[in-house]
């Protein structure tokens, strides 16, 4: 593992810095969490499922290696010595029940978490990153990269839903959210880092597994939840869920409460996968 480093030691910094920070934090009159105590997992940086990336994200959607040899191009090691830190960071049980009573609007609490909540987040990469390198362990978070690009509404060069899925924490639903042992209302975090770590173990083989609609033909809730119509027996419209959050719920959340954030999550709420693997 080298520099002293395990993964019981980096959960405790993760979990101690989600519960420690005073950036975890609504921003709302009572001060309230954005985050519940989030969950990790480890993906080795020559597992194939990074490969197999590049055909069912797209072509140029980064695997670990070619991510690290970037951003650190003096960097000469192998793709099995890197591994790649996931978290998930669950939404508040208060957030999920007031979301979950909307119809076509999210409620103040969702908005707020999808703007300070993410500021934490990235503050989280940042940070984690910091303290790996001050350990002397090389890292860094691939989305918070200059060269991090999105190509329209498909993908971009790095995905941490899909690092979430490589690193054993859960598997996708009908409306592309990754459905884990704390639900699909949450949002995720990685770092690259040049340590060897043992993989967490995927307790599944297919990548629709923990959703109901694929595994068992049954529910298909988040279809009737989506104001925006954008979830169809055929998938997720990422392009008519990006208007609608960018369009519609962007001007809402100004107008109603002077938050310039583009959150919805109906999806993600009052569906049997909100809290838990169903």
């Amino acid at each position: 593992m080298g520099n002293g480093m395990d993964l019981e030691r980096i959960k405790q910094w993760i979990v101690g810095y989600v519960k420690e920070s005073p950036e975890n934090n609504l921003h709302d009159s009572l001060g309230l969490p954005a985050w519940d105590n989030p969950l990790l997992g480890v993906a080795s940086g020559d597992d194939i499922l990074f490969e197999d990336y590049k055909k069912h994200v797209g072509p140029l959607h980064w695997t670990p290696f070619e991510a690290f040899r970037d951003y650190f191009p003096e960097w000469r090691g192998l793709a099995a010595d890197l591994s790649v830190i996931v978290w998930v960071l669950p939404q508040t049980e208060r957030t999920r029940s007031e979301n979950g009573r909307q119809k076509k609007y999210p409620s103040e609490s969702w908005v707020r978490s999808r703007i300070y909540g993410e500021q934490m987040n990235e503050s989280l990469r940042r940070d984690f990153g910091d303290w790996l390198r001050d350990q002397g362990v090389m890292a860094f978070a691939p989305v918070l990269s200059s060269q991090w690009k999105r190509f329209g509404y498909e993908y971009s060069t790095w995905s941490e839903r899909h690092a979430a899925y490589a690193a054993g924490l859960g598997t996708f639903g009908l409306c592309d959210g990754l459905i884990t042992p704390r639900g699909k209302a949450v949002r995720i975090g990685s770092v690259i880092a040049a340590v060897r770590l043992d993989p967490t173990e995927r307790p599944y083989e297919n990548h629709h597994e923990y959703c109901l609609y694929f595994s068992r033909g049954t529910c298909g809730a988040c279809i009737n939840r989506c104001p925006a119509k954008a979830i169809s027996a055929e998938g997720h419209d990422k392009s008519k869920c990006s208007s609608y959050c960018h369009g519609v719920i962007e001007e809402y959340s100004m107008q109603q409460w002077g938050l310039r954030g583009y959150g919805c999550g109906l999806c993600q709420t009052a569906v049997p996968c909100e809290e838990r693997i169903p």
